[in-house]
């Protein structure tokens, strides 16, 4: 997540905040859900059904999944911003 600057929070549910983010990379305004829930292995990750979906998915209503991040036993799903 070094490559993300947290700007601001844009909500709160009951599985994860949501940020509004800054790629120091590539200076790209992008969206960061933070789950809520530890998470310990990649694999138990990988087979949440968001992340399946988000993955497959590819159509011009739904906000595009950029990156899946865990780092620290965290999740985050990383949005093009909207």
């Amino acid at each position: 997540m070094e490559r993300y600057k947290i700007l601001e929070e844009l909500g709160d549910g009951t599985c994860g905040c949501v940020y509004k983010a800054f790629n120091v990379e590539t200076y790209e305004i992008v969206a960061v859900k933070k789950m809520k829930r530890k998470f310990y292995f990649w694999e138990e990750c990988m087979n949440l059904r968001e992340v399946k979906a988000l993955r497959k998915l590819n159509h011009p209503n739904i906000i595009k999944l950029k990156e899946v991040v865990r780092e620290n036993n965290e999740l985050f799903f990383i949005f093009e911003y909207m």
